[in-house]
């Protein structure tokens, strides 16, 4: 008997914990998985931001590529015209802001905690090259 009012009891904790993940609103999803810190261990080298603009593809290759290079949440692959057009048709700002902001399984600024917004332009640039 003590069994089934435990099993009863957890059964209910999960549908409240169901039902309260279902109402979240994007806003906040996106502050749940916002960076809150970074991470320093003691005697390696400090990982400073670069002088200058980087490249697309080298910010491609060091935060991007993860998710990008396979489509990992349905994330558009790289140069692939059949996962990016839909995306373009609503215009290239638009896709820009979604990845400043997060979109779906895409935290803001992706992976790359130390991109600035025309970082991200640059990375979208490359990744939509040729389309």
């Amino acid at each position: 008997m003590k069994f089934k009012a435990f099993l009863c009891i957890c059964i209910g904790v999960f549908s409240v914990l169901v039902v309260q993940a279902q109402e979240m609103s994007e806003d906040d999803i996106k502050a749940r998985i916002q960076p809150i810190g970074k991470v320093h261990i003691a005697g390696t080298k400090v990982e400073v931001a670069s002088s200058g603009p980087r490249s697309g593809s080298d910010i491609y290759a060091k935060s991007c590529i993860a998710c990008h290079s396979v489509g990992v949440l349905n994330a558009p692959k790289l140069q692939d015209a059949a996962d990016w057009s839909p995306l373009l048709e609503n215009g290239f700002d638009t896709v820009w802001q979604n990845a400043i902001n997060g979109i779906r399984g895409m935290p803001p600024m992706g992976t790359c905690g130390d991109c600035s917004d025309d970082d991200i332009k640059a990375a979208i640039e490359y990744m939509i090259e040729g389309i």
